[in-house]
């Protein structure tokens, strides 16, 4: 189970199988006399300063909702195998994940349309009018019509990447190909929408690429945004080593070689104006895997060029 607060209540989730419950905070202590096998009557010995009968009645309770379970019981069994399943991931990630599963489709009828888009819309673009830019050429690539067959059997991971620079040109083209808009289209209440190259839930296009660039050919090193709007590079920060890349990725092998690394950032406002389910938070995962699958295989077109990228 996991407690959390929550707009000025105590909640006890045992996200399982249950849903959560506001129940008063003196509840964790009730919960903590049973962080092992016992019985209510025991539990009463360990919390002298409340009356037997409270704690006896509050384990009836707490029963009844599925925050404590019987030893020997199939709930306890479950919430052992359960506990071994998830082993280190736990609790963040089994929360997450049965917190946030079987959640009712609810159809997009015209009045929730509306509803939805009556507080306004989010900005299409992230911007940074204030920075200095780098506008990206758009010069047309004929590599980007290789067979899709022989682009998908060529995708790789790499870890060692070549000390040369990436160009200008491969840069610009992998941007537009995989982050900018490939057309624009009518979202009804949601006025106009971008589509790209891969899908994104809604067409809400919550991902945004920065940019850390130590070694492309006329860009000088600094941490960029890509303006998807305008096709360029807006410079957040002048200067940017590859020490600086190893550390904000955690020391990964091989990411301190990158001649640029894409950092895929949400603007969850764009997300939640339409989708109000935590659940969502999964769907922009996906997003991100296909805009992952998507500039992988447009690199592997340019191998020949000996892109070294690191996503």
């Amino acid at each position: 189970m996991t407690c959390y607060w929550h707009r000025g209540d105590f909640v006890v989730h045992a996200y399982r199988d249950h849903s959560p419950v506001a129940l008063h905070p003196s509840t964790a202590e009730i919960l903590s006399a049973f962080d092992t096998w016992t019985t209510p009557a025991r539990a009463a010995e360990l919390l002298d300063h409340l009356h037997p009968e409270t704690v006896v009645k509050a384990a009836g309770t707490l029963l009844e909702h599925g925050l404590l379970a019987e030893e020997g019981s199939p709930e306890a069994q479950e919430d052992e195998r359960l506990a071994d399943a998830w082993g280190p991931w736990a609790p963040e990630a089994s929360f997450f994940h049965y917190a946030t599963r079987d959640v009712p489709f609810e159809t997009a009828t015209p009045e929730l349309r509306q509803h939805l888009a009556r507080d306004g819309r989010p900005a299409l673009f992230t911007e940074h009018p204030e920075a200095d830019r780098v506008l990206l050429p758009r010069t047309p690539d004929p590599r980007l019509s290789a067979p899709l067959e022989q682009t998908l059997y060529r995708r790789r991971t790499h870890r060692s990447f070549s000390a040369r620079p990436v160009s200008l040109h491969d840069l610009s083209v992998l941007l537009r190909t995989v982050f900018g808009p490939a057309e624009f289209i009518d979202g009804f209440e949601y006025g106009a929408l971008i589509r790209r190259t891969s899908p994104s839930a809604g067409a809400r296009q919550e991902l945004d690429a920065y940019l850390a660039v130590p070694n492309v050919t006329g860009i000088p090193a600094g941490l960029y945004h890509y303006n998807a709007r305008e096709h360029s590079l807006e410079l957040l920060r002048e200067g940017f080593t590859h020490s600086e890349a190893g550390v904000l990725c955690v020391h990964q092998e091989g990411i301190d070689q990158a001649a640029f690394i894409v950092f895929v950032v949400a603007a969850w406002e764009r997300l939640r104006a339409k989708y109000r389910h935590p659940r969502a938070y999964r769907v922009s995962h996906l997003n991100a895997g296909h805009l992952g699958v998507v500039f992988k295989c447009h690199a592997h077109i340019r191998s020949e060029a000996r892109v070294t990228a690191a996503w």
